[in-house]
């Protein structure tokens, strides 16, 4: 799309552009990054950007391995959850459908719906304010720097998702654990071990 209207002389971006400038990004911070001598128009790109996006998920979204296997293990739980994302409400709400999950989350947490948008640590205070939760017995789930960075400010561990953003660039936003997806055992030893403590400090009858 950026080629399209020749940004960059229509050379193509690299993928450091992309994620040093976009993934995860509030749309204003990228419309200010990408032509920031003329932010109606990166206004504009996004929003066309955002439609395009929606276009393709609707076709082609597909949730990550061991998703549903994590949801099963929090609704076994009983424990409140909200999605909090830097996406417009339209996008949130289209991908929460798709995966199936309209139901799941108690809320969602919109950036444009806050002061600020990640990597502010905003969206995730209010989260834990709308479910009336404390960030000590918390964790986030997140595939961005920003996201990582959100969450951690925020005073949360977080859990850092491999599966769009370079490993070294995540782990410098300094997530409490890195995994490749759901299913990887380093999340559901780290989950176990919740559920023991959990199980320790319950009172014996």
């Amino acid at each position: 799309m950026l080629q399209e209207i020749n940004f960059n002389d229509g050379v193509p971006i690299t993928e450091e552009f992309f994620v040093q400038n976009i993934a995860g990004k509030h749309n204003e911070d990228i419309a200010l990054s990408l032509f920031p001598d003329d932010l109606q128009r990166g206004l504009k790109f996004t929003e066309d950007k955002e439609a395009m996006f929606r276009r393709l998920a609707s076709e082609q979204l597909k949730p990550i391995n061991g998703l549903y296997k994590l949801k099963k293990w929090v609704e076994d739980r009983g424990l409140k959850r909200a999605a909090v994302t830097n996406a417009p409400r339209a996008n949130a709400e289209l991908m929460i459908s798709l995966l199936g999950l309209s139901d799941f989350f108690h809320a969602v947490i919109i950036g444009d719906d806050c002061q600020h948008a990640k990597p502010h640590p905003e969206p995730y205070l209010k989260a834990l304010e709308v479910l009336n939760v404390s960030k000590d017995h918390t964790f986030v789930c997140e595939d961005s720097v920003s996201g990582i960075k959100a969450g951690v400010a925020a005073g949360m561990p977080v859990v850092g998702l491999t599966t769009r953003n370079p490993e070294h660039l995540l782990l410098e936003a300094k997530p409490t654990l890195l995994i490749k997806d759901y299913e990887d055992p380093k999340l559901w030893t780290a989950l176990e071990e919740l559920d023991k403590q959990a199980a320790a400090a319950k009172p014996t009858a």
